[in-house]
């Protein structure tokens, strides 16, 4: 008996098959959005708690501080998170689905908070990471003018600092733009299921 086409063959043509994807069930995708939405609070919820903690903090600092260049930059740094904390409630805010909805209307929802989330991380710098900038560059001037005489002491740890700041922010950003390529992925996932 002879074999028409080697099982190796035979073996390739069957893993190389188009497998179509299982539909997910409207619960399935209502469960998803929820959960999605739960996450999304969760993360808003901790960006509230940190802000209010930066506000404290900077506006403790400005009551007591008497340069004025330093209070304007602690007063720039309260304004930029100020800045994020509106940008997060109105851009970034979990969403509620409307009544009961079909499992189309489930996974449209869903798509559509997946592209504003995506859209709100891969913007970072312009909204979250920006406004922190402007204050930042005022404290560090304001060091600098009222500690001239001691400049040379602290250049180096100053020096280390901005630094240290800077590489934060570029992984802060990098971070974000990874995961609004996850939510890219996820967005891809969804669209697959609909065809």
């Amino acid at each position: 008996m002879t074999n028409s086409s080697p099982p190796n063959d035979i073996r390739k043509a069957w893993q190389s098959q188009r497998v179509e994807g299982t539909p997910m069930s409207i619960d399935e995708i209502r469960q998803k959005a929820r959960k999605y939405q739960q996450k999304i609070g969760r993360r808003n919820l901790r960006e509230y708690i940190a802000a209010l903690v930066v506000v404290i903090f900077f506006g403790y600092q400005l009551w007591y501080t008497r340069d004025t260049a330093t209070r304007v930059g602690f007063a720039t740094i309260i304004a930029g998170m100020l800045y994020i904390v509106y940008q997060l409630h109105h851009r970034g805010s979990a969403r509620s689905p409307a009544g009961e909805m079909g499992s189309a209307s489930w996974l449209e929802f869903h798509r559509r908070e997946l592209e504003r989330q995506r859209d709100l991380v891969g913007s970072v710098w312009s909204w979250y990471l920006g406004p922190i900038i402007p204050g930042w560059v005022v404290l560090m001037a304001a060091f600098a003018r009222t500690n001239p005489g001691h400049l040379h002491h602290y250049g180096l740890f100053l020096a280390v600092f901005n630094l240290v700041t800077a590489l934060a922010f570029i992984g802060i950003w990098k971070l974000n733009q990874r995961a609004a390529r996850r939510l890219q992925h996820r967005i891809d996932e969804l669209d697959g299921l609909q065809r």
